[in-house]
């Protein structure tokens, strides 16, 4: 019975995000190793661009950024297309 117990307080309940735009933010953040300072700017951007625009540029960032860092291919493709 005490395993149970210590089981359920163990447990991290985690929220899941409130809006879909959150949960494509956290995948960017996440496949392209987005720094600290950087975050809150991919959370704007999704928040407010088209999810399948932020999701091409995601793509190409992958295709066509082998090393480096990805992230600055990232907001740069961005930049190039949004305008």
């Amino acid at each position: 019975m005490q395993k149970i117990e210590e089981t359920i307080k163990k447990r991290k309940m985690v929220k899941p995000p409130a809006y879909p735009w959150q949960d494509l933010a956290l995948r960017v953040i996440k496949e392209l190793d987005i720094p600290n300072f950087k975050k809150s700017a991919v959370f704007k951007v999704c928040r407010d661009k088209n999810k399948i625009f932020i999701e091409r540029s995601l793509n190409d960032t992958k295709e066509l950024c082998k090393d480096g860092e990805k992230w600055k291919y990232f907001f740069k493709i961005l930049n190039q297309e949004g305008k």
